[in-house]
């Protein structure tokens, strides 16, 4: 597939590897919409970008907005030939510690907000045959403690990509799950780790190689994590 004059949706792309992602994918070619709720920071991003990009206030979490900010999309560029889902956040704590609120919310916000962002976007993706690319973690592989909110959003994202890939295996739509390790961004503070974090850039390189890939090749799930250990 060639990124040139595609038309990449990005979520959670005020900062991190939502900004990387964008910034990646404007220099490949890309018109890119950024989706994220900090509009200051949205725009400031959505400046830094070579080549037509869109700005949109979004919470993932709220489907009428999903759903303007695609109605935008298509307003203005007319297709959808890649979703980029990667807004999401880390909160919670031990089990038994009354984190219960903040283990809704990060459910809400990394696994139902993935569904309604791909919901919202599906069908444009059908129409392209185009790309479904998810930030998911390698907490849904290998749990920490204390983070049982996020690993189980983790989980579900991965369990909600493997079904999809399923259900548009027959529409000639990829479906990719990314599971990075440590990575220096604002979700997690790696002040205590004694490695290396990875930095977002890595993880957009990574994207974009995955969705660069030729129509019949296609990247399922991904694991990437830094060389430097504990």
């Amino acid at each position: 597939m060639t990124l040139d004059d595609a038309v990449a949706v990005v979520t959670g792309a005020s900062s991190g590897i939502g900004a990387a992602t964008a910034r990646a994918l404007g220099r490949e070619g890309c018109s890119v919409v950024l989706l994220a709720r900090r509009e200051e920071r949205l725009r400031e991003v959505a400046a830094e970008i070579d080549g037509e990009t869109l700005a949109v206030p979004t919470d993932v979490t709220d489907p009428e907005a999903v759903d303007s900010a695609v109605e935008q999309t298509l307003d203005s560029f007319g297709r959808i030939d890649v979703l980029v889902n990667n807004a999401g956040i880390a909160r919670g704590g031990p089990v038994g510690e009354g984190h219960l609120d903040e283990m809704r919310e990060t459910i809400r916000v990394n696994l139902e907000g993935v569904a309604t962002v791909t919901e919202a976007t599906l069908s444009a993706i059908r129409e392209a045959e185009g790309d479904v690319l998810t930030v998911s973690s390698l907490s849904a592989r290998y749990p920490q403690e204390g983070g049982s909110a996020y690993t189980a959003s983790k989980f579900g994202v991965n369990g909600f990509c493997r079904s999809l890939r399923k259900e548009v295996a027959d529409d000639d739509v990829r479906v990719t799950t990314l599971m990075p390790g440590a990575v220096s961004t604002e979700l997690n503070d790696w002040a205590h780790w004694d490695g290396r974090a990875m930095e977002p850039e890595d993880i957009a390189e990574i994207v974009v190689f995955a969705l660069s890939r030729p129509p019949h090749v296609e990247f399922t799930e991904v694991s990437v994590d830094t060389t430097d250990k504990f």
